[in-house]
């Protein structure tokens, strides 16, 4: 199955792990907590095979006791761990040239994010790419239940036939929400999910942003 940019009019971008280079400081500050807890540590490619959403039943694998402390709190300890680091993730190199490259070519840009919609916006701009989005939607606390609502609301906002709207993603859950929107997908083994578990779902796979461009 091959998918061509040309025959969209509307893309709809995961955040994390797709246009931002964070898994591995996912990984770092896990790390960090599973350590103070006497807890295996674990490597970024473990990671890639353990992260899912709900996060929740990530946590769970890790060896999270919920009955010694809720989610809610290693949660938002997590959250605030990572969110002091934040500004030391950049975004993949070919971003910023595929982005314009899409803009330029008229096509509407649209973000689709587990982050919350305040920092997700704060990233935007700090990185310099708010600007190339016609909507930024992210959700309502941090606690990255899954983004199928707002999947739902912003493909309603966009307003366009759903043969005319693609999501580019990096995880099984973004495969989950295109097909719960009735939308195309590809994906991309560079983030937050393996290779191995994204080709197990028979969608389009690339391995660079800038293999977008080339079927404009």
């Amino acid at each position: 199955m091959t998918i061509e940019l040309k025959n969209y009019s509307h893309i709809i971008w995961d955040w994390n792990g797709t246009l931002l280079d964070d898994a591995w400081l996912c990984v770092d500050v896990m790390n960090g907590m599973l350590s103070e807890r006497g807890l295996p540590l674990k490597t970024v490619e473990e990671y890639q095979e353990l992260f899912d959403f709900p996060v929740k039943d990530y946590y769970a694998k890790l060896g999270y006791n919920f009955d010694e402390e809720s989610f809610d709190k290693v949660g938002m300890e997590f959250i605030l761990r990572h969110n002091m680091r934040q500004a030391e993730t950049l975004l993949y190199p070919e971003v910023n040239e595929v982005l314009k490259r899409i803009s330029a070519y008229g096509l509407s840009q649209n973000i689709l994010s587990a982050r919350e919609q305040n920092e997700l916006i704060s990233e935007t701009q700090a990185l310099k790419v708010f600007s190339y989005f016609d909507r930024i939607c992210g959700l309502e606390d941090h606690y990255a239940h899954g983004k199928t609502d707002a999947g739902i609301k912003l493909v309603n906002e966009i307003g366009a036939e759903k043969d005319k709207i693609l999501f580019i993603g990096d995880t099984r859950h973004d495969a989950e929400v295109a097909a719960k929107l009735e939308i195309d997908c590809i994906l991309i083994p560079n983030g937050h999910h393996s290779e191995y578990r994204l080709s197990q779902l028979g969608l389009p796979i690339i391995h660079s942003l800038s293999d977008l461009i080339k079927t404009l």
